[in-house]
């Protein structure tokens, strides 16, 4: 970088200026171009001032020894074929220096890439040194010509000018400025840092700040003396001010006339500044000065600290990668199966460095970065994520149980339809479901008291099946087939028959499992699962003789993203049944039922493949793969079971996002995936099966794994790419086209 270096304590000088030419050698050995212009005097408490009706002159400044008061002022400058360090003096302010050193001087180099305004005489933290400050004022000036500028102070603790302690303070300092040039907040106009001069800086936190608003409350900060007391040179009282803080004892006052005639000199109470930081809670600058830390405080070039920027611990980007600074950094953990596939896909939509992987968001160099967390559920730093909504993506809502849990998504469904009664994407895709709660099988009169589908069902005289599903299990779980009153009451009383009684339950065995899992066993009380949906089992279904006239399930995947957009993947899946179909209850000499008194088997009617032990060739197809006889129906039945699952998908996010906001909280820095099941009946219809969060990517298959990929390529142009890089749209290519995604909801719920 091409770095411009000012200051308000003017050229070396181990009275008034014992660090500038330090830093500007460590500069230079990091490889940076270095022009410096300075004060030709101590210019310090000047803020942003400029001397009006002043000529400005400069002099010429060819540093000495480091650390030594040896460098020599010319007044014409070295000749161009000089190989001698020259740096340039003005009698002038901090800001004269900006101004001059950005359009007057070193136009010879390339243009300027960063101001740096210090390193400063002693601290500039807390508004009370900030306001008057010649170095931020410096660094103030650069800013409003739209340069990027840091202003930089050591704060002291030691008259002791330790090289030592200078040279780590400015191997940090480099280390500092180079991390904020390149990773520079659009909402910070300059960056105000204070580095301590204590042992091992290096090793010691760095912590965004904020500027501690305080007031001077002893009084005056002027001292008077007696009248005939000569003026100090503005060198020794700057060192003076600054090493020792002390107040003068008063002068005598003069005659008694109009005015008496006094002499002053600035002597600030510093006192005030402790007291104010020592009353002040953590977080402020002053504060982390105080704890041996360095602050950073970004301001705009109004004197306001940059209010979006969070406060905490900023930890640098390692040196060595300055030229491959991520665009964001990424927090990736799923199944052996998909975490591949995620990786593909980021790679495929982000150039080579553009994003970086780290374990957690603890490992972020600085809040302020950019994240992307795909983790399941339970890993996902939420406190993070809505503490950075510009910032943070996440692959999870927060909360969805209006669709994710059976009972819910019964719910919503039904409120949905009480307002709109004309519905008819959702309509005719939903079988008729019955929701109850019960905690003991005792109770289950009470809890069916109003589920008159249920009794009426039973009192029909041809037997009609429904399917039980616990509200909250997933993955086949608990699911049972029943077609009376009774059928229901002896699957609950069996749960609970077995439940241990006691604490002493070795040797209990688990009830028998109708889906072939154990799914509530031994010490799982009804009352655990409680909240239960019964669904009118869909018969008869679609069945394929091209595939063994077997039951099957669509798999549809959904994606959602933001507040909200929803999309349906068009590479639906089928999930196919192990066994060839029979309608529940019949007898075949093809099954054999292993469940005592279970008159159903549930290799037959479950098409869950999590269930199915052994091999599961054939048991996963692409849905448009699809052939072989499908009775009556058209040629064209694949693409209008896809159009019903489109439109009925659309209307179900948006009566989850709109008549359940309580359980469907949606967020413009989250989007997530579902996998949706429908079962399609003889005559082609879809019906709406489950919805499911994070689906189980590996019931597709090594075989199917393309689809799978397809997905997730979509997923992150869409969702990821469309957070971090909004403005990298394919052009003249519709999401559609590209990524086999069908928008089928865009509504705006106001949550930005």
């Amino acid at each position: 970088m091409h770095i411009l270096v000012i200051n308000d304590d003017g050229p070396p000088s181990n009275q008034s200026s014992p660090y500038i030419h330090a830093f500007v050698h460590t500069l230079q050995t990091a490889g940076h171009q270095i022009s410096v212009i300075l004060p030709h005097q101590q210019r310090s408490w000047i803020g942003k001032a400029h001397f009006v009706g002043h000529v400005t002159k400069p002099t010429y400044f060819r540093p000495g020894s480091l650390h030594q008061d040896d460098g020599t002022t010319h007044p014409r400058p070295l000749s161009s074929g000089d190989e001698e360090e020259e740096w340039v003096l003005v009698n002038g302010t901090p800001a004269t220096c900006a101004q001059l050193g950005l359009h007057h001087f070193f136009q010879d180099k390339p243009p300027v890439d960063l101001v740096v305004s210090g390193p400063n005489y002693g601290r500039n933290s807390t508004s009370l040194f900030s306001l008057s400050s010649g170095t931020i004022g410096g660094a103030m000036e650069a800013a409003v010509c739209r340069k990027r500028a840091i202003a930089l102070s050591f704060a002291f603790y030691s008259r002791d000018h330790d090289p030592e302690l200078i040279a780590g303070a400015c191997r940090l300092s480099v280390k500092l400025a180079e991390h904020l040039y390149n990773h520079w907040d659009e909402d910070a106009d300059l960056y105000s840092c204070n580095v301590p001069l204590v042992a091992d800086v290096e090793n010691h936190k760095i912590v965004y700040t904020n500027a501690l608003q305080n007031y001077w409350t002893s009084g005056s900060s002027f001292q008077e003396i007696e009248a005939t007391e000569d003026d100090e040179d503005p060198q020794s009282r700057e060192q003076e001010i600054r090493e020792s803080g002390e107040s003068q004892s008063a002068g005598s006052q003069g005659k008694t006339t109009r005015h008496q005639h006094r002499h002053f000199k600035w002597a600030p109470k510093f006192g005030d500044i402790q007291k104010s930081i020592d009353e002040s809670p953590p977080g402020n600058d002053g504060w982390a000065i105080h704890q041996g830390y360095t602050s950073v405080t970004p301001l705009k070039a109004n004197y306001l600290h940059a209010s979006n920027i969070s406060m905490g611990e900023l930890k640098l980007y390692p040196a060595n990668s300055r030229s491959s600074i991520p665009v964001f950094y990424a927090v990736i953990d799923a199944d052996s199966y998909v975490l591949p596939l995620i990786h593909s896909a980021l790679s495929a939509n982000f150039p080579t460095h553009s994003y970086e992987l780290i374990a957690s968001p603890e490992q972020l160099p600085s809040e302020v970065n950019k994240l992307l967390q795909i983790t399941p559920y339970e890993s996902l730093d939420f406190a993070h994520l809505l503490k950075h909504p510009k910032t943070t993506l996440a692959n999870s809502y927060i909360i969805r149980k209006a669709l994710i849990r059976k009972h819910y998504l019964h719910n919503t469904i039904t409120s949905w339809w009480s307002k709109h009664p004309n519905d008819t994407n959702l309509k005719g895709h939903v079988p008729l479901t019955v929701a109850f709660e019960i905690d003991y099988a005792e109770f289950l009169d009470e809890a069916l008291a109003e589920c008159w589908e249920l009794k009426e069902s039973g009192e029909k005289d041809e037997r009609e099946w429904w399917i039980l599903k616990p509200g909250m299990s997933d993955q086949g779980q608990g699911v049972r087939l029943f077609s009376s009153e009774g059928e229901l009451r002896s699957i609950f009383a069996e749960w609970e028959a077995d439940e241990p009684d006691g604490e002493d339950d070795e040797g209990v065995e688990p009830p028998p499992a109708i889906d072939g899992q154990d799914v509530i066993g031994a010490a799982t009380m009804t009352s655990q699962l409680r909240h239960f949906i019964a669904q009118r089992y869909i018969h008869p279904p679609l069945l394929l003789s091209s595939h063994g006239k077997r039951k099957f399930h669509i798999r549809s995947y959904v994606l959602a993203v933001g507040a909200l957009r929803t999309y349906v993947y068009k590479d639906m899946l089928a999930l196919f049944a192990p066994l060839p179909y029979t309608a529940p209850g019949a007898s075949s000499s093809d099954t054999c039922s292993t469940a005592l008194n279970n008159p159903v088997d549930p290799r037959v009617h479950l098409t869950n493949t999590c269930l199915q032990d052994g091999s599961r060739e054939g048991s996963v197809v692409r849905f448009r793969d699809l052939s072989g006889d499908a009775g009556n129906l058209p040629d064209h039945w694949k693409n209008d079971v896809f159009e019903h699952i489109c439109r009925a998908t659309g209307t179900l996010f948006e009566a989850a996002a709109k008549e359940q906001m309580i359980h469907f909280q949606t967020l413009e820095n989250a989007f997530e995936v579902f996998g949706v099941d429908w079962m399609v009946d003889e005559k082609g219809v879809p019906w709406l099966l489950e919805v499911n969060t994070f689906p189980d990517f590996k019931q597709s298959g090594e075989a199917l794994k393309a689809v799978v990929q397809g997905l997730w390529n979509g997923v992150v142009r869409i969702a990821v790419r469309g957070f971090f890089n909004p403005e990298a749209k394919v052009e003249g290519r519709s999401e559609e086209d590209e990524f086999r995604m069908r928008k089928v909801l865009d509504v705006d719920l106001g949550r930005r």
